[in-house]
C-alpha cells in the first residue's frame, strides 16, 4: 500500500478487547432532541469493497424500550404516560384529572402496615356524614371544656354537639351551656365530681351546606358549587363532563 500524506502505512494489531459498561462522558446538551440510532448498513447493498458500502439514511429513537430509567430532575411533555403497573410517589402528584380506576364507590380511606403483626396490613375507611364536620375529643376533670382557638371561623357555633362518658362511677352529666362557641359548660346532677370523657363535633362555616340529595345522573349536575370539594371517583377519576 502506498504511502499517505500522513506517512508510510504500518501494519498493525488490534489491542485487547474491552466489553465493560463504562460511563457516558461529555458536556451535557440542553437541546430536546431525538437520540441518534447507531448506523445499520444495508445487507442487501452492492458492496464493491468495504469502504465503499453505500450507508441507509439514518433513523432516531421514536421509541424505545429500557428496563429501568432514573430521572434526576424533571419529566417534561405534553402526552400521555401509559403505566401497567404501580406508580410509587414519595412527594406529590399534581394533576388537574385522572383518568382510570380509582376508588369507584368513592370510599375513603388508607391502607398501612400492620402496627403489630408482622406480615399483615391494616386498612380502615372513613365515616360517612351530611357535613363537612369537624371534632374534638379529650378528657374533662373539671366542669369546663374549652374549645381550640382555631375553631373561631372555622365551625358554625350552633351546630356544636357534645357527647359525655362518665369515668370510674356513675354521673349524672349535662351540658350547661355553650358560650360564643368558646367554651362548654358542664355540670353533674348529682353534685359529685366530673371524670368523664368527651367528644365535641361542630360544621364548618367556610362554604355552602352540602346539598345531600339531588336530581341527575352524574356529579356533574350537583345543583351548588362545586368549588369546595373535591369528590373520590369522579375529581380524581374522568367518568363524564366535570361541571364548570
Amino acid at each position: 500500500m502506498t504511502d499517505s500524506l500522513f506517512g508510510p502505512f504500518r501494519p498493525g494489531k488490534p489491542g485487547p478487547q474491552d466489553c465493560s459498561d463504562g460511563v457516558a462522558k461529555g458536556l451535557a446538551s440542553p437541546n430536546y432532541s431525538y437520540i441518534q440510532k447507531a448506523s445499520n448498513n444495508d445487507p442487501a447493498a452492492p458492496m464493491p469493497n468495504p469502504y465503499s458500502k453505500p450507508q441507509c439514511k439514518p433513523w432516531y429513537h421514536s421509541t424505545a424500550q429500557i428496563d429501568s430509567l432514573r430521572v434526576n430532575t424533571s419529566i417534561i411533555g405534553n402526552g400521555i404516560i401509559n403505566i401497567t403497573g404501580a406508580i410509587t410517589s414519595a412527594g406529590t402528584i399534581t394533576a388537574p384529572t385522572f383518568q382510570g380506576n380509582i376508588n369507584v364507590q368513592s370510599w375513603k380511606g388508607f391502607d398501612i402496615k400492620h402496627p403489630n403483626k408482622e406480615g399483615h396490613r391494616l386498612r380502615h375507611i372513613c365515616m360517612e356524614g351530611p357535613e363537612a364536620g369537624v371534632y374534638i375529643r379529650g378528657r374533662c376533670k373539671g366542669t369546663t371544656i374549652t374549645c381550640p382557638s382555631y375553631w373561631q371561623g372555622l365551625i358554625d357555633p350552633e351546630t356544636i354537639s357534645v357527647n359525655l362518658t362518665p369515668i370510674g362511677a356513675y354521673q349524672e352529666l349535662f351540658v350547661e351551656s355553650v358560650e360564643w362557641g368558646k367554651r362548654i359548660q358542664i355540670r353533674n346532677n348529682l353534685s359529685g365530681p366530673i371524670d368523664c370523657f368527651y367528644t365535641i363535633t361542630a360544621g364548618r362555616i367556610d362554604g355552602e351546606p352540602l346539598i345531600v340529595e339531588y336530581e341527575g345522573d352524574t356529579p356533574a349536575q350537583y345543583p351548588g358549587g362545586s368549588d369546595q370539594f373535591s369528590i373520590s371517583g369522579y375529581d380524581y377519576d374522568v367518568r363524564g363532563q366535570k361541571k364548570k
